[in-house]
């Protein structure tokens, strides 16, 4: 008897069986530097809009929170802190927003790729039949980005981005910053307030006391609209990761197939090995160590 070859299946079993020979090879790529962008109308302005609600709180605090106010220091030292909360925000946003989340190379589902696997017999491989790919364990297809990202959280408007393996930690950053600055504005919104109703409305600010009125409590509007779904995203973010378990895992309730670490050690898969002020950078890339790859074989 001949021994049993090995199987593959469809992960999405109403598009039908998937033959490796209808596989056209991977499309090639033009180096590791080739910049991530998702071609996505609705992520894009959504993006656009982040970046001017950023910009928009940056105008107030400084022209009408900060620069009237009478002390030089107390005005530099928040100038400061708002300032590099607000670039580290951006920088968070633009790392999540162009880097390639995990995605799974284009059709590789080709008969020379299965075979390289070396398949023992009777192993089961999963394909998806919608980018032609090789579905690593814990990868889901993304409707949006039209690719299988490695261990996707989900698709996020906001970064017009998957949140995946490769750009979870700058997500996770992109979230703490901004509740940060939200958090601040509020707290700089709250002062000025105070100092506005014990002295001259027309000294309290460069603008009219209406003009003044208004961009105060659009600022206040926004910080605080902000500061909770930033913070609840953040915290649920830091769960997912510690727990080892994203987003889509969860709501579909997966059967647990990997190995159980230790919470530090999810972290220190997520913002790198070892633990370092890096972690709080947007600028550099975590390394990963000895992390475990995501097999191919179910």
């Amino acid at each position: 008897m001949k021994s049993p070859a090995h199987r593959t299946r469809d992960i999405e079993r109403q598009a039908g069986y998937l033959r490796p020979e209808h596989c056209a090879p991977p499309p090639l790529r033009y180096g590791s530097d080739t910049m991530w962008f998702i071609h996505d109308g609705c992520g894009i302005v959504c993006g656009v809009i982040t970046w001017f609600l950023v910009f928009y709180a940056e105008f107030v605090v400084v022209f009408v929170v900060l620069l009237p106010a009478k002390s030089v220091i107390y005005s530099l030292f928040n100038g400061l802190i708002f300032n590099a909360l607000g670039v580290l925000a951006l920088a968070s946003h633009a790392k999540a927003m162009c880097t390639d989340p995990g995605a799974v190379p284009k059709g590789n589902a080709t008969k020379e790729f299965i075979e390289s696997l070396q398949l023992k017999p009777g192993q089961v491989v999963y394909k998806c039949p919608k980018c032609c790919s090789i579905k690593p364990d814990r990868a889901h297809h993304c409707s949006v980005c039209k690719r299988c990202i490695k261990k996707m959280d989900h698709h996020c408007p906001w970064v017009n981005n998957c949140v995946g393996e490769s750009n979870q930690k700058y997500f996770v950053l992109f979230t703490m910053y901004i509740s940060l600055i939200s958090f601040h504005a509020l707290i700089l919104v709250a002062f000025h307030f105070v100092f506005c109703f014990e002295e001259d409305w027309t000294k309290c600010s460069n603008f009219s006391p209406p003009a003044t009125v208004i961009l105060l409590i659009l600022l206040c509007f926004e910080a605080l609209l902000f500061l909770i779904f930033t913070a609840v995203m953040f915290g649920t973010q830091v769960h997912s990761i510690c727990s080892d378990e994203t987003g889509i895992e969860q709501l579909k309730k997966e059967e647990r197939r990997w190995a159980k670490r230790s919470k530090w050690m999810n972290l220190k898969v997520v913002f790198g090995h070892p633990f370092s002020i890096a972690w709080l950078s947007p600028f550099a890339t975590p390394d990963h160590g000895k992390a475990n790859l995501y097999q191919y074989i179910v």
